[in-house]
């Protein structure tokens, strides 16, 4: 899929780009709150300071992406292979990562979410 695309599809109200192929597509500062992500290869995309919030991400291949200080609120990133990722200050608060995969991602700075208490 082309950026300039996905980008006019979403200003045009789409939401839907599970399975979407933008892997090294360069969508820094984009705002695509509340997309559905589902499974994208989004592998080695550039996600720099991009909006995220409440985004379905799940299984979503993010591998070498770069997620610096992109917002990730709230955004379902459950079975998401995020390996060697640029995560430095990314906001994961509330971001749901069950069984995500962050191995060798750079976290230095990133507000990840809190585990909730079992009281």
């Amino acid at each position: 899929m082309q950026i300039d695309q996905l980008l006019s599809r979403y200003q045009a109200g789409e939401r839907d780009f599970s399975k979407a192929d933008l892997s090294g597509a360069d969508l820094s500062g984009a705002d695509l709150s509340g997309s559905n992500l589902n499974m994208a290869n989004l592998k080695g995309a550039n996600l720099s300071e991009a909006n995220l919030s409440e985004a379905n991400l799940n299984g979503a291949i993010l591998q070498r992406a770069n997620l610096s200080q992109a917002n990730l609120t709230n955004a379902n990133l459950n079975m998401a292979d995020m390996g060697f990722a640029n995560l430095t200050n990314a906001n994961l608060t509330g971001a749901s990562t069950q069984m995500t995969i962050l191995f060798r991602a750079r976290l230095s700075g990133a507000q990840m979410p809190q585990k909730e208490s079992k009281e």
